[in-house]
């Protein structure tokens, strides 16, 4: 609540509720009541790179390193690059650059950006599920990672040799051995009878792993740490965490292709096959690694834009960071196979038999492939140290993610205890999560990596990301936008991919994936009819918030099925604001400005005429000149003269002579007029009134 910081004997005038401490002019001397605990401020990021090295971070991962050089090995080598560019062009980048420009526009995390087109607030929503379901897998498998380096430190690496305990008859390291049908590898054993102490099914979980259950507490530690303070520690974090892996990419890099059968290795890796070009299977794996790789559709890279300040240029920072994040990709592939022609060349097998994907590579083929190096324990140090860092900022920029949507969604409540509820976040995660560390919780992990986070749930939010800012709010509308922030228009590209190609693309994919999806397997391993039940469980709770929000938004509503679907599918006139413009701010404007006699259905109404300062603290417009808030939605502003004091009327201007008759002057003592006066202000109009911003069903929405 604002006042108009008139005094008498120490009391302060109130001024009307219309105005609240987001819209009080510079020009007057605002005093805010303390009866009300003010809403923080909201952050910024502080350096030039902060943004940018964020999302650096965040998009390169270990999908970058472990997924991407084998899917191109296995997909025809160069060729495969074909149809991975050409989603990255038509889908990847239009999409990375239209969810960092929501958040930079709106200033508000991955929940409130979609007062843009409310009814699709459900993506939001299923994105906040996305990516806490995410949080709670995949940190594990930055978990093992701390358990693989913590092993690293040693004479000799325990997955070298036969001689430990958790060891078997069954064991070998002699990896010239040709038939190895009957036989298990030390490294084989480790990962299995060590790291999880595996059991034989999902319908045995097991006791706890305490040795994880520790490095994941671990890992859930570092997140916090490295987002407690917010985007300006974050900020000074990501400077490390996004940098240290390129240089420890660059020395296995320099190491690996000094090895024996490195170079057929790398060519396995880049000679194109373009017969491989005519199976579907090829283009749905370059789709769905652009999907997955970049981070789309979990409302993180809305945060991360949510910081900037508004005129920076998000255009230029997307495609910066969409080449690198390719380019990396690429330069991984040739650490990978240099790593995978060596040992291809030691153990005398094709280097197909010897390439793998996903936890494989990164737990098994390279820490074999160590064992056969001088020093084997510093390459393997280098490896999981970078595993670890690649793994760590995606987490908490993920994290960073859904902690901004309920923030900025609830600011009064949760601002203020931020780092509270941070903790709290990380520690219900954490309790969850321990589920994935039992001795069977391998399976619990492969179930949520297939089901609650990736696939077909993925593709389904941001098919419906995507044309709800294209065709619902509007492709121009949003191009005026950027160029409101950038000063300029991006060409016109990116307006037809957003349009027509990129929502073509995503739901060819989906469709694509949901006709070959098949059951659960791991290995010989069928997932029983119950577990899938539950993975299509979370798949689901997330994917059918999207029609669930929209029916529930339909319910909420009156007036006809017309005036339902227009109030749906068109956004409420205040857009954005410059100091505070989370969900409950927003909804206070509207409503007041709605609920106001100073604010009539006809702006130029002569009982209400416009004041000469622009600056009137009811006024919806923001001050500053670099609002996106364009003239056509401000809401008419009030004059300050027509206002008077509950707490102090003798202190009060009196007011004008009323413009319906200018002989007579309104005592700021008197009776309101009665109801039959021709000065009284015009009551709200209908829903179906034209002259209206806002009708009264659209400020219930």
């Amino acid at each position: 609540m604002a006042t108009n910081g008139t005094k008498t004997d120490g009391q302060v005038t109130e001024l009307n509720e219309v105005a609240t401490n987001n819209d009080k002019p510079k020009s007057l001397d605002v005093k805010p009541e303390k009866k009300q605990k003010e809403i923080p401020s909201r952050e910024t990021w502080v350096g030039k790179f902060d943004f940018l090295l964020s999302c650096v971070g965040y998009a390169i991962g270990l999908g970058n390193v472990w997924r991407f050089p084998y899917l191109c090995g296995k997909n025809g080598g160069g060729a495969f690059l074909i149809p991975y560019f050409l989603t990255l062009i038509f889908a990847g980048m239009p999409l990375f650059l239209l969810e960092c420009s929501l958040g930079q526009y709106t200033s508000i995390g991955g929940l409130g950006v979609w007062k843009l087109a409310p009814m699709f607030k459900g993506v939001g929503l299923a994105a906040a599920v996305l990516s806490f379901w995410l949080n709670i897998y995949y940190i594990v498998i930055i978990s093992w990672a701390i358990y693989y380096l913590y092993n690293s430190f040693a004479t000799d690496l325990p997955w070298s040799s036969c001689n430990n305990p958790w060891n078997t008859d069954k064991c070998y390291t002699n990896y010239t051995i040709a038939d190895t049908t009957n036989l298990t590898s030390a490294v084989v054993e480790f990962w299995e009878r060590n790291v999880h102490e595996m059991t034989d099914g999902l319908e045995n979980p097991g006791q706890l792993r305490v040795p994880l259950a520790i490095t994941l507490a671990i890992a859930w530690v570092l997140v916090y740490f490295c987002i407690w303070k917010g985007v300006s520690w974050t900020g000074k974090v990501v400077y490390f965490s996004a940098t240290y892996p390129y240089f420890m990419l660059f020395i296995l890099f320099i190491r690996g292709v000094t090895l024996p059968g490195a170079k057929e290795g790398i060519l396995f890796y880049i000679t194109p096959d373009f017969e491989k070009l005519k199976e579907s299977e090829v283009w749905l794996d370059a789709a769905t690694q652009i999907f997955f790789s970049y981070g789309l559709g979990l409302g993180s890279l809305i945060a991360l834009g949510s910081y900037n300040n508004f005129n920076n240029n998000v255009y230029r920072d997307s495609i910066i960071v969409c080449c690198i994040n390719s380019c990396t990709s690429m330069f991984a592939g040739f650490v990978i196979f240099s790593i995978v022609g060596f040992m291809s060349h030691v153990t005398k097998k094709s280097i197909a038999d010897v390439a793998a994907s996903g936890p494989g590579l990164a737990f098994l083929a390279y820490p074999e492939a160590v064992t056969q190096l001088p020093v084997s324990p510093l390459w393997a140090i280098l490896f999981f140290s970078m595993l670890l860092m690649l793994g760590i900022d995606s987490q908490f920029c993920t994290v960073e993610g859904f902690i901004t949507a309920l923030v900025d969604e609830f600011p009064r409540a949760l601002r203020g205890r931020r780092e509270i509820f941070i903790a709290v976040v990380c520690l219900v995660s954490y309790v969850i999560g321990l589920s994935n560390i039992t001795q069977g919780g391998i399976y619990v992990f492969k179930l949520f990596d297939y089901y609650s986070a990736s696939g077909m749930c993925l593709l389904f939010l941001v098919f419906f990301e995507c044309i709800s800012i294209s065709w619902c709010y509007g492709v121009n509308k949003f191009y005026d936008n950027i160029q409101e922030m950038i000063g300029y228009k991006p060409c016109l590209w990116w307006k037809l991919c957003w349009v027509a190609f990129t929502p073509l693309i995503v739901a060819g994919v989906f469709l694509f994936s949901a006709i070959q999806m098949v059951p659960l397997t791991m290995g010989d391993y069928v997932f029983p009819g119950w577990g899938q039940g539950v993975g299509w469980l979370m798949a689901l709770s997330s994917m059918v918030l999207i029609p669930g929000y929209m029916i529930y938004m339909y319910l909420g509503l009156k007036g006809t099925y017309k005036e339902r679907l227009r109030i749906m599918l068109q956004p409420p006139a205040v857009v954005r604001r410059t100091q505070e413009n989370g969900p409950e701010q927003q909804a206070e404007t509207i409503s007041a400005s709605l609920g106001s006699p100073a604010n009539p259905a006809n702006p130029t109404s002569p009982t209400n005429p416009v004041p000469a300062n622009p600056a009137s603290p009811t006024n919806l417009a923001p001050v500053n000149s670099s609002s996106p808030v364009t003239p056509a939605t401000l809401a008419p502003p009030v004059n300050l003269a027509t206002i008077s004091s509950p707490v102090n009327p003798a202190a009060s201007p009196a007011t004008k002579a009323s413009p319906a008759n200018p002989t007579t002057t309104t005592s700021p003592t008197s009776a309101p007029p009665n109801s039959a006066s021709p000065t009284e202000p015009v009551n709200l109009p209908k829903a179906t009134s034209p002259t209206s911003n806002l009708t009264n069903a659209e400020a219930s929405v």
